[in-house]
Formats: structure tokens, sequence, C-alpha cells
């Protein structure tokens, strides 16, 4: 494609149209003219040459004279009629009807200018200058729009269509006028749609696709089907994979009907198509209960989750929405999206934006107090795996003691409900992040038991597709810089879910929740990620380059799992769980210790992060946190460049070490049911 194109425009380099095409608007209109000009003569002299059936005629001055005559006064009136307002190789019927206009006009003045001054010419000359002036006119256009339309076609990406239906006709339309892509056939299930041509594209059925793709060079597969369920489209999916082309889509049915997207736009598949299942369906009724009329604050509002639970939240008419977040950039990001969503919506909600950090106690205490926040989303937490292993105390201090702060705050503002954004790398975790927010799962079971006005709640799913750090992105841009495609390992497995899914699993499971209750999705399959890579590698056009084909386009790369990382993800502690309000929404029955208990570790934990003690840190999460298994030593950054000796030079600090205070875990656990 590539070598085709740079022909192409060595080609383009000496053509003198292209050239003309180049030169300013009003030197082509005159350029224009001066052909126009020069057709109306040579009209006149092969329409007399045809009426008398010789080249070798005479002609008097008084021919010569109305011949000039009907130049110049056919000059003003192409003028005066537009005829070069239209940009050739775009024009439509209206420059056609333009063209036919002007003509008509001056093979009128022709008749008139012979007929009055005896020029001797034929009666029947205008009617034959009229058809002759019409070819030579229009020709010239229709000749030079047909060898840039043939010039784009030549230069465009061939497509195959797939989805014959109203947006698939739609797309080929705005195609049509496109110089990006150019339309080669549609692919079709419907058998009585196969066989017919739509605006001069043939419908063929999928079976033909292969032997299209090769016979044609299609470089792209645009899927025109918005509206199909997702099931289907992960079949139609499965059969691209093998076919190396760049498969895209257009926007979804729902962007469609809201006017935020257009059949025109086509983009890279969906990362929800990577996931090749249907999205949870939302119960509106149960986002009412604690968004509807209320206050609602929302930790980490610029982030991936966060950012999604404020635009959803929106929609359901909450009185007040406060946004709180550690990041100034990430702040004004949501808040200038929401307030252009608010104003387009027309919904009267108070929108506050708060700038701070979840670890600032006292400020999050006067948020709760003066805001009189209902409804609390706690989705502020540092969450990739290797950065908090790599800094352990600021990600610890982060993920329990602003869990802590914000809990505690919301039961002093008697705060109805508290929804905790959990991960499922909190289940039996292998790294620090995992321990982090189990910990705090642990504390809002232990407050759940507490008296108080405040219902403590979590939301433990997989991995988020399309959230900042996710695989998806991070393989396309590998992928479109040239590769390789890094994968930790061969065998790593996780569950997948989409941001606005997670975002309504969080919002729903606030209303179902009791008190202390852990929320787990069903998530259906995991996936592994090699295979997510190769996937996303062929629907992107590119062949995979390995040992059995060593000239392939992108490699996958192995680089080995990073600290902390385990090859499978588990979303339940133990086996027990029980169903909910929602069919896809299940309850989870998770052992704690005793909050008393986990309160005097608290103390010590936080001493430890104050003054960066990994290991103290490490030691009192495998403490607190059942399952916790902590391998290797600490990555820590500043961890592994403290404890100098008096020589001055630095030392590792011990791994084994164990923690500065008394352990205190109790013999027996408390278990909450759901």
């Amino acid at each position: 494609m590539q070598i085709r194109r740079r022909i192409h425009r060595l080609v383009d380099y000496f053509s003198p149209i292209d050239k003309a095409a180049e030169l300013p608007r009003n030197v082509k209109q005159t350029l224009m003219l001066l052909v126009d000009l020069l057709c109306i003569p040579l009209a006149i002299w092969i329409s007399v040459a045809l009426r008398w059936g010789s080249t070798e005629f005479p002609i008097g001055p008084m021919a010569y004279l109305a011949v000039g005559l009907t130049i110049a006064i056919s000059a003003a009136l192409f003028l005066r009629l537009g005829l070069y307002r239209a940009v050739i190789r775009f024009m439509g019927h209206q420059a056609i009807m333009a063209v036919l206009k002007a003509v008509t006009v001056s093979a009128l003045v022709f008749s008139v200018l012979n007929y009055t001054m005896d020029t001797s010419l034929p009666r029947s000359t205008p009617l034959l200058y009229w058809a002759i002036c019409v070819l030579l006119i229009g020709g010239s256009r229709l000749g030079i729009r047909a060898f840039y339309q043939y010039k784009l076609k030549s230069m465009a990406d061939k497509v195959v269509i797939y989805g014959a239906g109203a947006s698939g006709r739609q797309l080929l339309t705005a195609l049509l006028h496109s110089d990006e892509y150019h339309p080669v056939c549609f692919i079709d299930d419907d058998p009585r749609l196969q066989g017919t041509v739509i605006n001069g594209v043939t419908v063929a059925g999928p079976e033909r696709l292969a032997q299209l793709v090769n016979h044609h060079e299609v470089s792209q597969v645009l899927l025109a089907m918005p509206s199909v369920a997702r099931e289907y489209r992960r079949d139609v999916i499965n059969r691209l994979v093998g076919l190396a082309v760049h498969v895209k889509t257009i926007p979804n049915f729902a962007s469609l009907i809201q006017g935020r997207a257009s059949i025109a736009e086509i983009q890279d598949i969906d990362i929800e198509d990577l996931l090749g299942r249907d999205p949870v369906p939302p119960h509106p009724e149960l986002i009412d209960q604690c968004v509807e009329s209320k206050v609602v604050l929302v930790t980490g509002a610029g982030g991936s989750i966060g950012a999604e639970l404020c635009r959803q939240i929106i929609n359901h008419k909450p009185k007040e929405l406060v946004l709180f977040e550690a990041s100034e950039f990430a702040l004004y990001q949501i808040e200038q999206e929401l307030r252009q969503s608010l104003m387009a919506l027309k919904v009267p909600c108070k929108l506050t934006p708060l700038l701070g950090s979840v670890k600032d106690k006292k400020l999050i205490q006067r948020v709760m107090n003066v805001c009189e926040v209902q409804t609390v989303y706690h989705a502020a937490a540092h969450k990739h795996v290797p950065v908090v292993e790599y800094n352990v105390a600021e990600g610890v201090a982060n993920n329990v003691f602003g869990t802590v702060n914000t809990a505690l705050a919301a039961v002093n503002a008697h705060v109805e409900r508290f929804v905790l954004v959990s991960t499922d790398k909190a289940v039996r975790p292998t790294n620090i992040m995992g321990a982090s927010k189990r910990l705090a799962e642990i504390v809002l079971q232990g407050l759940a038991q507490k008296p108080g006005n405040t219902n403590f709640s979590m939301v433990r799913f997989g991995n988020v597709l399309g959230s900042s750090g996710s695989v998806v992105p991070l393989f396309r841009d590998q992928i479109n810089s040239g590769g390789p495609v890094t994968v930790t390992h061969t065998e790593i497995i996780r569950y997948f879910m989409t941001i606005p899914e997670a975002a309504q699993l969080v919002l729903q499971s606030g209303a179902l929740a009791r008190g202390g209750d852990v929320f787990v999705l069903d998530m259906g399959e995991p996936v592994r990620i090699v295979d997510l890579a190769r996937r996303m590698i062929r629907l992107m056009g590119f062949e995979i380059k390995d040992e059995n084909n060593p000239y392939g386009d992108i490699e996958i790369k192995v680089t080995g799992l990073r600290p902390g990382e385990k090859l499978y993800e588990e979303l339940l502690v133990g086996n027990n769980v029980s169903g909910t309000g929602h069919p896809m929404i299940m309850c989870a029955e998770e052992e704690f210790p005793d909050y008393d208990v986990v309160q005097q570790y608290l103390i010590s934990l936080e001493a430890a992060c104050s003054e960066g003690d990994c290991d103290s840190i490490r030691a009192i999460l495998v403490e607190l946190v059942n399952g916790f298994v902590s391998k290797g030593p600490v990555a820590d950054y500043l961890w592994e460049r403290m404890a100098p000796t008096q020589s001055g030079k630095t030392i590792s600090p011990r791994v084994d070490e164990s923690p500065k205070v008394k352990p205190l875990f109790p013999e027996k656990t408390n278990t909450r049911s759901s």
C-alpha cells in the first residue's frame, strides 16, 4: 500500500492538472473562463461545419463580429450566473444546471446576433452551437471531475463495508464524498441482499470475504452494525481475525441516537468488542435511590472510574455533585466536561469541584460537613501494581488511610451511604496494592459493625478496559509504533469489564447494600492477555512476527512478571456467595478481624508509613490481610537506598524483619453474612 502511494505521488509530481489544482482559487477561475471562451468559437465553427458538411466555408466580417460579441456577452453572462463558484472536482447537479442555463442564454444571444446582423450563417447554427457548447463546456468539467475521482480512488484505501443495512448505506454515501476510502463491496449475512447493487457497490456473502480482500487488495473492513448485539459483533470480528486487514467501525447506536457521533466517523473497533460479551444491563431505579435529589461526593473524580461515575451520576438528577480530586488538571478536565453535559441535559445540578487529598483528614471532614454529603463514592486510590510496589509507603498511606479518613468523616457527618471502589487484586493479594485495598475493605467491614447511620459497602471488579494504564491502550500504542507488543507472561489471564459497566455496578450496589457488603460481578470467562494481543495485532491489519512467520509485522515480546504481579486474579476470598436484587451482582461472605484490633495495627501502620519503613508496612499487612503472600525483597525505590552505615555506605534493609509492634491479630474472626 505504501509503495503504491509513493508511485502515485511520483506520477502526480509531473501531472500538469495536479499542478493547476495547486494554483490559487482566483487563478483557476480565470483559467476556466478562458477555456470556456475558447470553447465558444470552437463550438460555432463545428456547428457551421456540420451544417454545411465541409470544413471549408466562407465567413464574412459580420460573422466574425457576431462571434466576437457572443464571446464577450457570454463571458459576462457566465460570470453573472456563477458558473465559476462551484468547485469542479466536487460539483453536483446544481453545477450542471448552471452550465445548461449559461449555454442556453449564450445560444440565444448568438441566435439574435446571427439573425439581426445578417451574418450569412445557417439559421440552424445556434441550435447546433447549443448542443456542442454543452458538450465542450460541460464535458470539460465532467472530465476534470472524473480525473480527480479516478485519482482519489487510486490513492484511497480500498475498503469493504460489513453490513448493507441502513447504517451501511449511509456510510457508503459518506465515503463516496471522501478521498480517504474507496468502497469496493458490501458484505452482509442476509441472503436477500446478496447479489444486489447499492449505489454501484455489489453486496456479497461473508463466505466470499477472503476472496474479495485478496482480489481487490482491501486494506480495511468497516463494520456498519451499530445496533446489533455484542455477541453477533464478536462472531463477525472472529471471522476477520485471520485476515490481514485493519478492522474499523462506526460509532455505537447510542452515540448515533444521542447525536454525539455521526455515521461518517470511522474509528478503531470498540474495546467492548474485544471483550466479546454484552455489558451488564443497569437498573436505573437502583441508581436513583442513592443519587436522585441527593448531595453526592465522588473522591478521585478525575480518574478513569471516578470520572465515569460523575458522568452517569448527573444523568440521575442529583441535587449537588461534589468532585474531590488531588490532581488539578484532572479536576479541571472533568469539571469542564460535566458543565457542558449539564447544559446539554438541562439538569439543575450544582457542581462543586474541590482540590485536595483524601489523606488530609481535616479537609475531608470539612467537605462532608459543609456540603452536607448524603452519598459517597470513594474511588480515590493508587491502583497500578508496579507503581505501588516501588512506592510502598505512599501507596499504603493513600489507599488505607485515605479510606479511613473518608469513612470516619462520613460517620461523623451522618452520611447515608458509603461505597468503596475495590479490586479483584484484593483477593489473596501478592502485591502491596492489592493488600492495601483489602485492608481498606476490612476497615469498612469493621465500621459497618459499629453503631451509626452510615451504610458501608464495597464493590470488587476486575481490570477495566480503556482506563489509564489499561493494557488495551498500551497495546494499541505499541502496535501503532511498530511494536513489539509486551506481555509479562504467556499464561497470564485477567477478568475484564468496561468503564461504563464498572461505574454502573458501583452506583447500583449502593442501593443493594445492607451494611458491610462486598459485591462482585459475574464477569464471565477471563481473557488470556497474549490472546488479546494477538487479536489486536490482526484486527489492526498487521501480521504477527514469530518463529513461524519471521517476516511478520509486529512481534510479541514476553518481559516476565513484574514485582507483585500474579498469573491470575480472583474475585472471592472464600466460596460463599449469595444473590442480590440484580441478576449479575453477587454478594460475598468475607471474614475480617475485629475493628478494635485493626485500629491498634493502624496506629503502627501509620507510623511506619510516616517513617517510610517498608519492612514494617509489609509485615503488618501480612498480619492483617488473610492470604497475603509477599515474595522477594521490598522493591520500594527509597527503601532500597535507606539505612546508611556509619561509613556512609548504603546497605539493603532486612527483608524478614518482624513488625515493630506486638502482634495483636485475634484468634477469632467475625463473619459478615450477606
